[in-house]
């Protein structure tokens, strides 16, 4: 499976169950990478998406253990076993925190949006993936700027 996320200096994705920043460049980025894509988020995720809808032009699977939940246009799964065997190997992990630590383990590429600021309200974070010997970069692109925020992407390989 894949991951993709967006991080500041210090590894932070989010402050009160929303990203830090929405960069359109990113943006654009996330929907090539996963349009016709399956995308596993969690219902939280969800919620901050335009309308709390299930992205367009994907299969989304939701990891949610509230039996009550069951959105138009997605597939909820209550457990993480019953996920795994309907999620696709080239599944893409996009979310929130507790989803990342949950599959983490079972990704081999993770998208990388490094913003090179840093957002000290944030309360949600990500593994340091320069810590892990197990991820090293496979590819890493150039200095960007939007609105005055800088950020480059950087592709993470499991070894």
């Amino acid at each position: 499976m894949n991951l993709i996320v967006a991080v500041d200096r210090n590894w932070a994705i989010g402050k009160d169950g929303d990203q830090l920043v929405y960069i359109s460049e990113d943006l654009r980025r996330f929907k090539a990478l996963t349009l016709g894509r399956t995308v596993i988020l969690g219902r939280k995720t969800l919620a901050t998406f335009p309308g709390g809808r299930p992205l367009k032009g994907r299969r989304n699977l939701i990891l949610s253990r509230d039996p009550d939940f069951a959105p138009d246009g997605a597939e909820v799964f209550r457990d993480l076993e019953t996920l795994l065997a309907a999620a696709p190997e080239d599944a893409f992990v996009i979310g929130g925190a507790s989803v990342y630590a949950a599959l983490l383990d079972r990704c081999d590429t993770a998208y990388v949006t490094k913003i090179s600021g840093r957002f000290p309200q944030a309360d949600c974070f990500f593994p340091d993936l320069d810590a892990q010997a197990e991820w090293g970069i496979a590819e890493e692109g150039p200095k960007l700027e939007e609105n005055g925020l800088e950020f480059h992407y950087v592709t993470y390989k499991r070894a």
